[in-house]
């Protein structure tokens, strides 16, 4: 599990009018304010085959999306991948937020900007972890 600070969404997750952030001498908490639940942060990454199936899914509506991981299976993480997620999923599974990321030029640039859901939503999105 990766931290906060780790993030290129970092901005857009603070900026995020559920999200509460807690910093101490030693640590950061990220915490959901309406269920007031910890968020954590996963970083994957992806090999070419499997960003561009990632990109795909996240394309679809969420329904489409969960039966397709259902009938498939999730997407197969690797290491140092040609695509990177992070995803911030809180424990209870109310909040989500996502963003996909495409190794170029040296760097890792947004395939599209910050993506948040709540409630029954998350469901789907967290069947990509």
């Amino acid at each position: 599990m990766s931290s906060i600070k780790n993030l290129e969404m970092a901005a857009a997750l603070s900026a995020y009018q559920h999200i509460e952030i807690k910093k101490s001498l030693f640590s950061t908490k990220v915490v959901y304010t309406p269920t007031q639940s910890q968020v954590k942060v996963y970083i994957q990454e992806y090999s070419p085959t499997e960003g561009e199936r990632v990109e795909r899914l996240l394309g679809m509506p969420l329904d489409k999306m969960a039966a397709d991981i259902q009938q498939k299976g999730k997407p197969a993480a690797g290491a140092n991948g040609n695509f990177r997620l992070e995803l911030c999923l809180c424990d209870d599974r109310q909040f989500c937020a996502l963003q996909l990321f495409r190794f170029g030029d040296f760097q890792y640039k947004p395939v599209f900007e910050p993506r948040f859901y709540e409630g029954k939503d998350v469901e789907a999105i967290a069947l990509l972890l």
